[in-house]
């Protein structure tokens, strides 16, 4: 599904054998597009606000807090959105 919406720019941080660390910057509507998590995973919230998490099952919004942390497991797949009128950004760490 190909929207209009902005993408959420990725940078990566650490890249090795055990890790990989990602901020994640999100402008107001952005998208980070549909994508399946091929490792479990921790993200923690730099901004707090509302995501909109697209998946297969349907929609839902994730309430986040700034400095709380969660973790999901592989095989996750959705869209993340940001469904806040500022930038939200996140710091993800995936688990190799």
């Amino acid at each position: 599904m190909t929207t209009d919406r902005p993408k959420a720019v990725p940078t990566v941080q650490v890249d090795n054998e055990r890790v990989i660390v990602t901020e994640w910057r999100f402008p107001p509507g952005g998208e980070t597009g549909w994508h399946r998590h091929g490792y479990d995973y921790v993200v923690v919230p730099q901004t707090s606000g509302t995501l909109l998490l697209e998946t297969a099952e349907g929609n839902h919004e994730a309430e986040l807090t700034s400095g709380i942390a969660y973790y999901k497991g592989e095989g996750v797949e959705h869209n993340v959105v940001n469904a806040n009128d500022y930038e939200f950004v996140f710091v993800e760490t995936e688990l190799r």
